[in-house]
């Protein structure tokens, strides 16, 4: 595929768009599926996984946040470079019918998923809670995006914007009703959600794993994962799991 665009944003994120190198159009992709891309730039043999930002007919977009050698070889392709992407990948959020009321978490990078989950809920009538978690106050243009088509809250590890502390302790989250709940973010923050959400609310709720995934397609078995069901891959049952799959 073809870099259309790359904006570095403030606090590390990189937002890219992809288009495809032929005239034909892209698959159909749903919310929170994933693609593997191949980073040729950071000389690595493995592929590797993002999350789908969002996507269009003739667009690919990627929020990554560079990390790892791959990842940060990302923030040095340029409008015009070709990457090598596999697309798409695994089993995406279900979308409830309206009217529903649904809470979006999205924890560092885990966010990425959540702008086209909460865009294929706004064309279904519902506009969702987003409550978005980082270090500190994410980029303005990022932040912009996100208010399209949420409510959005900002939590901040240092106080430098909106609420001051954790996901799980927002008043969006512990005083908000909610249908539904859809959940990216690192482990640790959505074992507090599981391990909140069973204990005190009874609403229908998602997570979107961040295992590794090395070859997207359920082959290399390095992003297995133990459920209610047997251990499965992320890969190709996920990366979606509903809090009743997962045993935390």
């Amino acid at each position: 595929m073809r870099v259309g665009f790359v904006r570095r944003l403030r606090g590390g994120n990189v937002h890219i768009g992809l288009h495809p190198a032929d005239a034909n159009a892209l698959p159909p992709m749903q919310p929170g599926q994933f693609v593997e891309v191949a980073v040729d730039k950071a000389k690595v043999l493995l592929n590797r996984p993002f999350s789908i930002f969002n996507s269009s007919p003739e667009c690919l977009e990627l929020l990554v946040k560079p990390l790892g050698r791959a990842s940060a070889a990302i923030a040095d392709y340029e409008e015009g470079d070709t990457l090598r992407v596999i697309a798409p990948l695994g089993r995406g959020f279900s979308l409830p019918e309206a009217p529903a009321r649904v809470l979006l978490v999205g924890g560092g990078v885990g966010v990425a998923p959540m702008y086209y989950l909460a865009r294929a809920l706004n064309e279904r009538g519902i506009r969702p809670v987003l409550v978005y978690g980082e270090r500190t106050a994410p980029d303005p243009a990022l932040k912009e995006l996100l208010s399209r088509h949420a409510e959005l809250h900002i939590c901040t590890d240092d106080g430098s914007e909106g609420f001051h502390g954790f996901v799980i302790d927002h008043p969006a989250v512990t005083q908000g009703e909610y249908d539904y709940a859809k959940i990216c973010g690192p482990e640790k923050m959505m074992k507090f959600m599981h391990n909140y959400i069973a204990t005190n609310k009874n609403w229908d709720t998602e997570f979107s794993l961040e295992n590794k995934m090395a070859c997207g397609l359920g082959a290399c078995l390095c992003c297995v994962e133990n459920t209610t069901t047997g251990n499965r891959c992320v890969c190709t049952d996920g990366p979606v799991f509903n809090l009743t799959e997962l045993p935390w």
